[in-house]
């Protein structure tokens, strides 16, 4: 016996034990696998997502508590000011559950989230690094007008360049999210858009106007604020997908306007040749 769709059922009998066994096994369509993986479905990943818990909320939510406390941060809500008090979020919170994800994507085969984990992870971890004022890092530009060498414009220029790299890294994950769907998309595109505003508020900085530097540094903040935004939003459609609560959040479904992905790389190989 057997049934048709998004489930299968199969019935066998065990002829010398007088035993009927139903084997029930459940196909997850591209549409839905995407919505809840952020990735595009692909022939290897079949079994692992009915054997393993879905890591991509786990990694949702490090990425999403980190950015909107950073995001806060920046733009001085209650008078905050700097980020070594709450340090925790670029060694603990972020990169802690963003590595746990990462690995169980690899294991699970999602390419895709595979690399947006890590890819985060090492961001928090080599940023927060930054943050920590016993590493001085800044002695080597130290003058005795500025002790602590942070205010340097070498210094300044230095991690301006480096924030540029991570646009463009983030830009470039951005064109594949346009595969999936539209809020993943947004998250890559204003994310990468606050890297380039953020470099320019310590290219700022390294001229001496601190003026431009601060609203450029709000806004920054503004854009990672809308960033962990609809990061909680898709963490929030993920969750509720899980645990088989009915929403009708829309996320802007991309994937339709791509040929398939459920098929073997030899095959959508061939088919483009064709």
């Amino acid at each position: 016996m057997s049934s048709n769709g998004t489930g299968v059922v199969s019935t066998h009998y065990d002829e010398e034990k007088g035993l009927r066994r139903t084997d029930t096994s459940v196909t997850m369509p591209p549409e839905l696998f995407e919505k809840l993986y952020l990735s595009p479905k692909v022939p290897h990943v079949g079994d692992y997502n009915r054997r393993f818990a879905n890591p991509t909320a786990l990694g949702f939510v490090g990425f999403v508590i980190s950015t909107f406390t950073f995001a806060i941060v920046l733009m001085g809500w209650g008078g905050a000011e700097g980020a070594s008090p709450v340090v925790g979020i670029f060694f603990f919170v972020g990169p802690v559950l963003l590595i746990f994800a990462m690995v169980f994507e690899w294991i699970m085969g999602n390419f895709f989230p595979m690399m947006v984990m890590g890819l985060f992870s090492v961001f928090w971890l080599s940023f927060g690094v930054l943050q920590l004022p016993t590493l001085q890092l800044g002695l080597p530009y130290a003058t005795a007008a500025d002790p602590a060498g942070t205010s340097s414009p070498a210094y300044n220029s230095t991690i301006a360049l480096y924030l540029i790299v991570w646009g463009f890294a983030l830009f470039t994950f951005f064109i594949f999210t346009l595969k999936i769907n539209a809020v993943f998309a947004l998250i890559f595109g204003l994310v990468s858009v606050a890297a380039w505003v953020l470099a320019g508020a310590y290219f700022k900085v390294a001229a001496g106007e601190y003026e431009t530097a601060g609203r450029l540094q709000k806004t920054g903040g503004a854009l990672l604020f809308v960033v962990a935004a609809l990061g909680w939003y898709m963490c929030f459609i993920i969750m509720a997908g899980e645990m088989r609560i009915t929403l009708k959040l829309p996320v802007g479904d991309l994937s339709r306007f791509w040929p398939r992905t459920d098929v073997e790389l030899a095959e959508a190989a061939g088919a483009h040749q064709d």
